[in-house]
């Protein structure tokens, strides 16, 4: 990903919450997802509850 892409370019808003996808944060952190996604399950104490939320057809 370019080194000058604007964070604010990756922000959404989704269901009236301000979001970016875990596929952006991987890019901006040079990582897998998979990687990112497990670092965060590991370190779940160290989010608040409404950091991240998973989307289901409802």
């Amino acid at each position: 990903m370019n080194s000058l892409i604007e964070v604010k370019n990756l922000i959404y808003e989704v269901r009236g919450y301000k979001v970016m996808l875990d596929s952006d944060l991987a890019d901006l952190y040079e990582v897998p997802i998979k990687r990112l996604n497990e670092a965060v399950k590991r370190n779940l104490a160290r989010f608040p509850k409404h950091y991240m939320f998973q989307l289901t057809n409802e």
